[in-house]
């Protein structure tokens, strides 16, 4: 944890992870939330286009309006 980090940023993304992990059924490998000045970055490996689709709809149910970019990795 950074030092700047605040403890409300840990709980909300140890929320978002285990929110991500649940609508995915645990087939984000790798999975990494960063929270910058444009918003909220998803990081990891996907099976498919699909399971990268529903981590996005998970965050974005969670935090509506706030700026995300899914980096999530499609492939083996």
């Amino acid at each position: 944890m950074r030092l700047t980090e605040s403890l409300d940023s840990v709980s909300l993304r140890q929320n978002l992870i285990i929110l991500v992990r649940e609508r995915t059924g645990r087939r984000v490998r790798d999975l990494a939330i960063e929270f910058g000045t444009n918003g909220v970055v998803l990081h990891g490996r996907s099976p498919s286009y699909y399971v990268k689709q529903l981590a996005q709809q998970g965050v974005s149910e969670m935090l509506p309006g706030v700026g995300l970019r899914n980096a999530i990795v499609v492939g083996k």
